[in-house]
């Protein structure tokens, strides 16, 4: 019997690049892609058929999704929108959807998914966040007033003190890059934005990233863990081997 996982913030750009690769490779696992918008969705996918639409603050939204997974994965984010651009000796301003600020995204919302997940009996939850939550004065933060790495980073705690087995990816800076390609590094708690490995950017590929989540579908070694991830550079046009296991043991 096939087991069943939900991935929420199905839609984003990191997102549908889970549930597209979960689509197309047999790992053992029924994707339950969840997603607020279906015309997005339909945008993106074509045939929405196994989509679960609903709100990530709606407990009763959550909790049907939930219905007979053994796992999750949340990828929902806050996104903050440009609305006046760059003038001359002026930074550009963003904020927030109605509704979409990172206190009720990136905090109210993955505590509600955190909280149904108990309550459903799912056994691990696999969370993407970002590098540069130990820095409460971080440029992220101060885009729209949304303190967006704080509240993560809360979502991360209460997701580590929820008793359930837990991986937690706060990721770089995310390109769209092909993936595959990179040789990846872990590290902890911000060491590589205090000092970066041979001065290498503190970023990574959309699609690596995608690849680390689904790796933590069934690794063992990948259970009860939080850890930065960013990437070398690309040399050439060779892929990666990657070892998994030794991977997830050194995060």
């Amino acid at each position: 019997m096939t087991k069943k996982v939900l991935v929420t913030g199905a839609t984003g750009r990191t997102g549908s690049l889970v549930v597209k690769k979960l689509q197309s490779n047999d790992y053992g696992w029924q994707v339950v892609p969840f997603a607020r918008s279906s015309s997005k969705a339909q945008e993106i996918f074509g045939n929405t058929d196994n989509f679960i639409f609903g709100d990530i603050l709606s407990p009763d939204d959550v909790s049907i999704a939930l219905e007979g997974c053994e796992k999750l994965i949340i990828l929902t984010s806050a996104v903050p929108k440009m609305i006046t651009p760059p003038s001359e000796g002026k930074p550009p301003e963003f904020d927030f959807e109605t509704n979409g600020k990172p206190e009720q995204v990136d905090w109210l919302g993955q505590k509600n998914q955190i909280d149904s997940a108990k309550k459903a009996g799912i056994k691990h939850i696999i969370l993407v966040g970002s590098m540069g939550g130990t820095n409460e004065n971080h440029p992220l933060n101060r885009l729209g007033n949304g303190n967006i790495l704080i509240w993560k980073r809360k979502a991360e705690q209460y997701l580590m003190d929820s008793a359930i087995d837990y991986t937690i990816i706060r990721a770089g800076g995310l390109l769209d890059k092909p993936d595959g390609k990179r040789k990846l590094l872990v590290g902890k708690d911000d060491e590589f934005l205090a000092s970066p490995p041979n001065g290498i950017p503190t970023s990574i590929p959309r699609g690596d990233v995608a690849n680390m989540v689904i790796q933590a579908l069934n690794n063992p070694f990948a259970k009860n863990k939080a850890f930065d991830l960013i990437s070398q550079p690309e040399n050439d046009d060779t892929s990666i081997s990657i070892d998994w296991d030794a991977l997830f043991q050194l995060a």
